[in-house]
This record gives structure tokens, C-alpha cells and sequence, in this order.
């Protein structure tokens, strides 16, 4: 079999098992673990995120019936993909790395509102790209979009906290301390 050949092979295999809408739930998930590694700084923890959100689209089986409207807009995705690229095509597509590392950096810098904010903007992205350029189709991916924007939301507002919490216990401040300030000298 030559390589080719085993590339369409695994591709179609791939393909099939990503009509399993559980994948479409569970990858929406995995900006929460990408958010915890990057808030500890960990570049192992954001690779293996990262790796872990681009496989889970063949981590389940494929399903034996795929909803009508699954079907419809993966086809669009397929025909999508597949496509002339243009140059158009090239940049909408950049912008996937682009919002991810936007949204690793915002945790990185440990800021909560920059990483929901950019939550929110990567699911109405690709909801508006679904069904805009999907002619509608898009609309398939509501339900895992907005389950795991609710889910990302409650997750990463209670880890903040938690980590905040844990992060006062360990540095008591002393006096004339503030959070995120130098000491501050006694006036004369």
C-alpha cells in the first residue's frame, strides 16, 4: 500500500468518526485543560492539550445513523476543505492558531476576561463561519458550541477562583504590600 494510499485510508476513517457528535462535544472541552496549562506555564501541558484537541475528532466510533443536519454541514466541511484554497481561505484558516494562542496567552497572563472573552469570540467564529459560509448547515454545531461555552464559562470562572484562593493562603501579604505592587517604603 503505498503512502498515499494509507493517507486516504486513515483520512476516510477519520472522516467517519467525526460524524460522532460526542467528539463535537468533547473537543469544545479541551480549551479548559489549554487554559489550566497555560495559566501554570506549562508548554508540556499546552502541547499535550493541543495534541488532545486535535485527535479527539476519530476518539469515538463512527455512528451507525448521523443526523441529517450533521451530515449536511460536514459535507460542507469536507467539500470545504477540500476546495480551491485561496488566499482568503489561507487567512480564515490562520486565524484558528491565531485565536488559540491569543486564548493560551490570555491565561498565561492570567487574565480571566481576556480568555472568556476569546472563548466566546472562537465559538461565535465558528458558529458565523458554519453558517454563513455553510449556508446554514452551521447551525448542526449549536448545541456543542454553546454546551461547551456554558461548561468553559463555569469551569474556568470556578479554577480562577480556586486558584486565587490557593495563591493567598500560600503568600500571606505583609503590611504596606499590595497584589501585583512593590512594597511600598514608609514616608518620613
Amino acid at each position: 500500500m503505498s503512502l498515499p494510499d494509507v493517507i486516504d485510508s486513515f483520512g476516510s476513517w477519520a472522516w467517519a468518526r467525526h460524524h460522532n457528535v460526542l467528539s463535537w462535544y468533547v473537543r469544545p472541552l479541551f480549551l479548559i485543560p489549554l487554559a489550566v496549562a497555560a495559566y501554570r506555564r506549562s508548554g508540556w501541558g499546552i502541547a499535550a492539550t493541543l495534541v488532545a484537541l486535535t485527535t479527539s475528532m476519530f476518539w469515538f466510533p463512527a455512528p451507525t445513523a448521523t443526523d441529517p443536519w450533521v451530515a449536511q454541514f460536514l459535507a460542507f466541511e469536507r467539500d470545504w476543505l477540500t476546495g480551491d484554497w485561496t488566499i482568503g481561505k489561507v487567512a480564515l484558516t490562520l486565524l484558528v492558531p491565531l485565536f488559540l494562542t491569543a486564548y493560551a496567552l490570555a491565561f498565561w497572563r492570567r487574565s480571566l476576561a481576556w480568555g472568556l472573552a476569546l472563548l466566546t469570540a472562537m465559538m461565535a467564529s465558528k458558529l458565523m463561519w458554519g453558517v454563513l459560509a455553510g449556508d446554514g448547515t452551521g447551525w448542526a454545531m449549536t448545541a456543542p458550541a454553546l454546551t461547551g461555552l456554558a461548561v468553559g464559562y463555569l469551569a474556568l470562572i470556578a479554577g480562577f477562583r480556586h486558584y486565587r484562593r490557593q495563591a493567598s493562603r500560600r503568600s500571606p501579604r505583609s503590611p504596606g504590600v499590595t497584589a501585583g505592587c512593590a512594597p511600598q517604603r514608609p514616608r518620613a
